[in-house]
C-alpha cells in the first residue's frame, strides 16, 4: 500500500535569530526573515564563491563560532557533507600540521592568523606541505597588503577576502590575482548586489571620492532589529542598507574601504568598544578625562591607544594606567599605547575631537582601519 499523507499541517520557515553588537557595542537581536526559494538558491551560490563551500571539502575551522561568518562557514560546510576539523584555539604551527596532516583543502582564517603563521621560523614554515589548499576565506577585519602578499607568496594564489556584514551578508570578493593587482581593495562587488557610495544627502559620490557605502543584497532575506525598529530605519535609504562604513569604488568597481563612521575598534576580528574602555578609566584616580580609539596594528589589524588627560598634579604614568586597566577588564581591551595631554581637543558641543588624536597615527596609510 503506498503512503497515506501525513495529517499534520506543514510548518512555514521561521528565519533565523542572531546577535550582533554592530558598532554601537549594545547587542542587537537580529531577527532574518524566512528566505524564499529563490534566494535559498542564490545565498548558497554565494556561499560557495565567498568561501569555496563545494562537496567533498576538507575545512579547518579555529575561530570561534559565536562569530556569525565562523558560524555561516561550518554550516556551509555541513550542508555540502563535508569534512570539518575544528580546533578550541588558533595555534599556528598546529595549523600547519593539521592541513598537512589531513590534507585538507578549505580553511576560514583572519589577517592576525597570517601574521602569526608568518612570524614562524622558516625551517618550521618548511617543515610541512601545503600543496592540498584550495581555498582560504577570509572576513572580519581587513588584510594589510603586504600581510596578504606574504601569504599568496607562501601558500599560493588561495587567498581570499570577503567584505561582508552581520546583517546584510557577503557583499564583495577579493581573490589572490586580484589583491596583487589591487592591493588594499576590499574586492569587487559578488553577482546580484547593488553597491552605491553615497554622500550624507545620498547622492552618488563618483569613482575614488569616500562617502557612505550602501548595499542591496537580495539573495539575503530581510531583517529586523528586535524591540528597535529605529537602528532598522535609520540604516536605509532608496532602498539600500549600510553598516557605517565608508569607502570608495575605483573605476573598475573594486572596493576600497578607507574609514568607519562610528568609533568601534577591530582587532584580530574583535570587535572593541572604546567607550566601555573610557567609561573604567574614567574611575581612576588622577584621570580628569580620556579618550579611546583605534590605531595601525601591524599584527591585529588595529589596537587601542588611550589619550589621558590627568588631574592637576596627579602622578600617572603609561604603565600604571595599563595595569590598572588590566585589573579591570579583559587584556585584549587594555590600550598598547597610553599617551598623556595637559587638554584633549574638543569641538565646538565640548565632545573630543577624536579625529585630531587618531590622525598622526595613520598618517602616511591609505587605509585609517
Amino acid at each position: 500500500m503506498p503512503p497515506r499523507p501525513s495529517a499534520r499541517r506543514r510548518r512555514q520557515p521561521r528565519g533565523a535569530m542572531f546577535y550582533t553588537s554592530g558598532t554601537t557595542g549594545r547587542p542587537k537581536g537580529i531577527l532574518r526573515h524566512p528566505m524564499t526559494p529563490a534566494q535559498q538558491v542564490s545565498s548558497l551560490a554565494l556561499r560557495r564563491l565567498a568561501y569555496g563551500i563545494e562537496p567533498g571539502m576538507k575545512a579547518l575551522l579555529n575561530a570561534p563560532l559565536y562569530h556569525s561568518a565562523p558560524n555561516s562557514y561550518a554550516l556551509g560546510v555541513a550542508q555540502v557533507g563535508g569534512t570539518l576539523v575544528l580546533e578550541d584555539r588558533f595555534d599556528a604551527e598546529r595549523t600547519l600540521q593539521l592541513i598537512d596532516r589531513h590534507r585538507l583543502t578549505h580553511a576560514y582564517l583572519v589577517p592576525t592568523m597570517y601574521v602569526r603563521m608568518l612570524a614562524l621560523p622558516p625551517a618550521v614554515r618548511a617543515r610541512y606541505d601545503l600543496s592540498s589548499m584550495k581555498m582560504v576565506a577570509s572576513t572580519g577585519s581587513p588584510c594589510p597588503p603586504e600581510v596578504k602578499r606574504a601569504m599568496i607568496d607562501w601558500w599560493g594564489p588561495v587567498i581570499n577576502e570577503c567584505y561582508g556584514s552581520s546583517e546584510l551578508g557577503y557583499m564583495t570578493l577579493l581573490t589572490s590575482e586580484q589583491a596583487l593587482r589591487k592591493p588594499g581593495s576590499a574586492g569587487a562587488v559578488l553577482p546580484g548586489v547593488t553597491l552605491k557610495i553615497l554622500d550624507d544627502d545620498g547622492h552618488e559620490r563618483p569613482p575614488g571620492t569616500p562617502g557612505l557605502i550602501y548595499i542591496d543584497q537580495p539573495a539575503f532575506a530581510d531583517f529586523s532589529y528586535i524591540g528597535n525598529p529605529e537602528a532598522r530605519a535609520e540604516m536605509e535609504l532608496h532602498g539600500l542598507k549600510t553598516m557605517g562604513d565608508i569607502g570608495y569604488l575605483d573605476e573598475e568597481g573594486f572596493l576600497f574601504i578607507v574609514d568607519r563612521q562610528a568609533d568601534m575598534v577591530i582587532s584580530g576580528g574583535v570587535n572593541i568598544y572604546p567607550a566601555e574602555v573610557e567609561a573604567v578609566l574614567h574611575g581612576m584616580p588622577g584621570v580628569a578625562d580620556c579618550a579611546v580609539f583605534g590605531i595601525p596594528d601591524d599584527e591585529f589589524g588595529e589596537s587601542l591607544a588611550a589619550a589621558v588627560q590627568p588631574l592637576p598634579a596627579a602622578a600617572l604614568t603609561a604603565e600604571g594606567v595599563r595595569a590598572w586597566l588590566h585589573e579591570r577588564i579583559a587584556g585584549y581591551k587594555v590600550p598598547r599605547v597610553v599617551s598623556f595631554h595637559d587638554s584633549l581637543p574638543r569641538e565646538d558641543t565640548g565632545k573630543i575631537f577624536k579625529r585630531l588624536l587618531r590622525e598622526p597615527y595613520w598618517a602616511g596609510r591609505a587605509r585609517r582601519v
